[in-house]
């Protein structure tokens, strides 16, 4: 601060956006990450510092091997970003500046539509999606 300037990139998850049944602390820690870095990021206007919140979807990781998701709706058949893919994005987003940044069309239509949509129904949306076909 004392320079005025600097540059905070946090990395949360589509998972921030939602309640995320079978995973949720995971779901809940994403999403303490983004509100957190919102709020700070509010809190350090007119400092010369951004942070930047990078939300990205499933990508090609050891994660769904270690969260036993590969054989689940959310992941199975699909052609994933690399993390090579991600992090370029989230770093493009970061130099920019950008409050938060979440890479790909439907995972950005996904995040918006949770608002609108009952949370009884985004439940049940993500269990399905979580659990195996």
């Amino acid at each position: 601060m004392k320079r005025n300037f600097g540059k905070i990139l946090n990395i949360a998850s589509t998972a921030a956006f939602q309640p995320g049944p079978t995973m949720s602390i995971y779901y809940a820690t994403k999403s303490f990450v983004l509100h957190f870095s919102e709020a700070i990021s509010n809190e350090l206007e007119g400092t010369g510092i951004t942070v930047t919140t990078l939300c990205p979807g499933a990508f090609e990781s050891g994660f769904q091997a270690t969260a036993a998701l590969e054989e689940s709706r959310l992941v199975k058949g699909k052609k994933l970003p690399t993390s090579k893919d991600i992090a370029i994005f989230g770093y493009r987003h970061f130099l920019k500046g950008s409050r938060v940044c979440i890479p790909g069309l439907m995972n950005n239509i996904m995040a918006s539509s949770i608002r609108f949509t009952p949370r009884g129904l985004v439940l049940k949306i993500v269990r399905y999606m979580q659990n195996k076909k």
